[in-house]
């Protein structure tokens, strides 16, 4: 029992290791910032992620993780770990002419925080 828990375990972190921030663009993401439905900014547009940029990386990224305007939480795919969220967020707003790099850990603390700081607020 204890070999399949482990294996399982992992399985999912690797799985996880694997997904590049465009991967989960294409899986995730696009179904609504490929066209720029309901509102979201469409990849690729200056103007629209322009204002989002200016936020800064960890604001943008905790605001659409907890869910932001008509955006739900994770894009309303709830498997999405804050780091696979945060690489996909990058992978746009560099298509728009940031220059961001993947979350380290320092950016994840700020984006955990944010998250955090936001739930605190909602109470």
């Amino acid at each position: 029992m204890k070999k399949i828990v482990w294996s399982l375990i992992l399985m999912t972190c690797t799985s996880v290791a694997w997904a590049t921030g465009e991967e989960t663009f294409q899986q995730a993401c696009s179904i609504c910032h490929a066209q720029g439905d309901k509102g979201s900014p469409k990849i690729g547009d200056v103007r629209a992620w322009s204002k989002l940029i200016k936020e800064g990386q960890a604001n943008i990224t905790a605001d659409g993780y907890a869910g932001v305007r008509a955006m739900p939480a994770r894009g309303n795919q709830p498997q999405l770990s804050v780091a696979e969220f945060g690489s996909a967020v990058v992978y746009m707003a560099n298509q728009a002419g940031a220059n961001w790099k993947e979350p380290d850990e320092a950016m994840l603390k700020k984006i955990n925080a944010r998250i955090a700081q936001r739930e605190r607020s909602k109470k």
